[in-house]
């Protein structure tokens, strides 16, 4: 009892743009990425790096590089969209803590997959894993709200959530576009939904199939 309600004691709510913070963090890793090559590698999530020169932390650095402008932009439009109502929801410390906990948990999934498989050349970036959970909180606060898939193809948010989700299933089994982290996708998915289950003692579920 103790354990769950020190879980599930709330932080003081105010909100700070937290948002705008991290995708600012994002926006300056991307460029000292660009200057100096060498540090994806060093800020990149790697099995070898870690495991043989105990480079831990990039089980939180890896979430801040990209492998490109594209892939920059694309996360931190989503991160803009989903995460500014999630963070105003949340409250901005709850909101990071939400942030950064789905996507050390994702990374370290990932991580122990790499491992199990002997994907020691893989090198794991992008903010994907936590933007997808940040994706589950706004499709389980905000169920009713419409997204417009590529701005023209009107959804709920819940249908998109599990669209999404389905759609990583499926190409994490079949191997398609290999060159993304579709398991990292879905470890957001599954500790954000752990986090509301765990923090708040709900299941969005409930939110989502009511939808």
């Amino acid at each position: 009892m103790a354990m769950t309600n020190i879980l599930r004691k709330p932080f003081r709510y105010r909100y700070d743009n937290v948002v705008l913070i991290l995708i600012g963090l994002n926006l300056l890793v991307f460029l000292g990425q660009n200057i100096f090559p060498q540090a994806t590698a060093y800020l990149s999530l790697n099995t070898q790096l870690v495991l043989r020169y105990g480079m831990v932390w990039q089980f939180f650095t890896y979430m801040f590089a990209h492998g490109g402008i594209s892939h920059l932009l694309l996360n931190m439009l989503g991160l803009f969209f989903f995460g500014t109502p999630v963070e105003r929801q949340m409250g901005s410390k709850e909101f990071l803590l939400f942030y950064l906990t789905t996507g050390f948990f994702a990374g370290l999934f990932s991580f122990g997959l790499y491992w199990a498989t002997g994907s020691g050349y893989v090198f794991l970036l992008g903010a994907s894993g936590a933007l997808f959970a940040v994706q589950l909180a706004y499709a389980t606060f905000f169920p009713d709200s419409i997204v417009y898939l590529w701005g023209i193809l009107p959804l709920r948010a819940p249908i998109m959530v599990l669209g999404f989700t389905a759609l990583e299933l499926f190409s994490s089994i079949f191997g398609l576009a290999s060159g993304i982290a579709h398991i990292t996708h879905l470890a957001g998915f599954g500790f954000a939904w752990l986090y509301f289950v765990i923090r708040y003692g709900a299941n969005p579920w409930h939110y989502l199939r009511s939808r």
